[in-house]
């Protein structure tokens, strides 16, 4: 990230903090008002989900079809891809034990749910499977069916991939398609301060100033989610393979520190790959594991997508039993998938999954309130996964090097 492009998302940063705090004192001293200004809030989450089906079909495809790396590297691309999918499922269940046991978001009554839309028709295993499978791309783009985009996007770029000769134009459109919803992103969030600023309005001129303790107890939550991932999946992982600790933490305390005041993963990207190699993992296993992980490898994204999601269900006061937050994990593992690169990402992959669930979109709104304070924690614990599973890949290969000569002198170099 440039030093203009972090100019411009701290003043962007500032304007949604400006126009929370307005929202917050046009909702309590006029709560009608306040409430009035919800087509505000409605037009910043249409222009979100907008940005979804497009942008999820072609990050997906070029991921999948524009690059050889994953058949190239063979097994450690195997290895790599397991480690991964097992980290991050860890990741979303930890999240959904820690929303469940704290409650932060019932008594927020956040309106918009339907209920009967998700508990009236309990569906059996096999419909669930079926549902799965889109019979159309546009009428599951239309619908919000945000699993069904991802899994006909998984087979279109695998069908992609296995053209000889004549795809170039396909994937030269999506890759352009996915920069071009990057930008629609960036002009979306243009908008945010107002979106924000009016959901904040309708929620405490509708609900009360009750519901910025939920916020509170939001945040606080995550934060020892974070803390708790880190020391009972993190640390543990160190130890079963053997990566030395004191010159980890020496690794990967810069590129830590880059990500939680940058909130940026790809700014940390540079020295996280200069001090992995420092400290021993070998340049062919970093300079592949790192940029794949930050499509693949979103621990923190993934702690905070499952408890956010079921945050929005109890405060819509819309009860989700125990099989449909699983399905729900399920889909957060497939959707969170492949969007990295795109500002506000989570909230992206957020919006997908609620649209799937029948749960109100507004929360979302609310959410980005906070979005600041939570994407710290969220884009450092990105970041240290990553460094993390670079070094376990190059153990598991048996190429992690030991034995190099003073580490510590070459990652404090500038």
């Amino acid at each position: 990230m440039t030093a203009e492009a972090r100019k411009k998302k701290s003043r962007l940063t500032l304007y949604i903090f400006i126009g929370m705090g307005l929202g917050l004192l046009i909702g309590a001293i006029f709560p009608d008002v306040g409430t009035s200004l919800r087509p505000l809030s409605q037009i910043f989450i249409r222009l979100i989900k907008s940005i979804i089906a497009p942008l999820i079909f072609a990050t997906i495809v070029v991921g999948i079809a524009g690059h050889s790396d994953l058949k190239t590297v063979g097994r450690m691309g195997l290895k790599a891809l397991v480690y991964f999918e097992v980290v991050t499922t860890i990741a979303l269940f930890l999240g959904l034990l820690f929303v469940n046991i704290v409650k932060p978001g019932v008594g927020v009554h956040l309106s918009g749910g339907d209920a009967a839309g998700i508990t009236a028709k309990p569906q059996t295993f096999a419909e669930v499977l079926i549902h799965i499978f889109p019979q159309s791309f546009f009428q599951a783009a239309a619908d919000g069916e945000i699993l069904q985009v991802v899994v006909f996007s998984i087979l279109f770029a695998a069908a992609l991939s296995m053209v000889h000769g004549k795809k170039k134009a396909l994937l030269d459109f999506c890759d352009s398609l996915a920069e071009t919803m990057f930008k629609f992103t960036g002009i979306v969030m243009r908008y945010a301060p107002i979106g924000v600023g009016a959901a904040i309005a309708v929620a405490v001129g509708s609900k009360g100033l009750s519901v910025l303790v939920n916020l509170g107890l939001l945040i606080l939550t995550f934060y020892a989610l974070a803390l708790t991932f880190f020391v009972v999946i993190l640390i543990p992982i160190m130890i079963l393979f053997k990566i030395p600790m004191k010159r980890f933490f020496r690794a990967v305390k810069e590129p830590a520190l880059i990500a939680f005041s940058t909130t940026s993963s790809e700014a940390a990207l540079p020295k996280a790959l200069q001090n992995m190699e420092a400290m021993g993992v070998p340049r062919e296993i970093v300079s592949f594991i790192l940029p794949t992980g930050y499509s693949f490898n979103l621990d923190g994204t993934s702690l905070y997508l499952s408890l956010a999601s079921v945050f929005i269900a109890q405060a819509a006061g819309v009860h989700l039993t125990l099989g449909q937050q699983f399905v729900m994990v399920f889909t957060l593992m497939l959707t969170s998938k492949g969007v990295a690169g795109v500002p506000r990402a989570a909230l992206v992959i957020l919006a997908g999954t609620l649209a799937s669930f029948n749960l109100p979109l507004e929360g979302i709104a609310l959410l980005l309130g906070i979005d600041e304070l939570v994407d710290m924690v969220r884009t450092t614990i990105n970041v240290v996964g990553n460094c993390l599973a670079s070094a376990v890949i190059a153990r598991w290969e048996g190429k992690f090097v030991d034995d190099l000569p003073a580490p510590e002198a070459v990652i404090g170099a500038d």
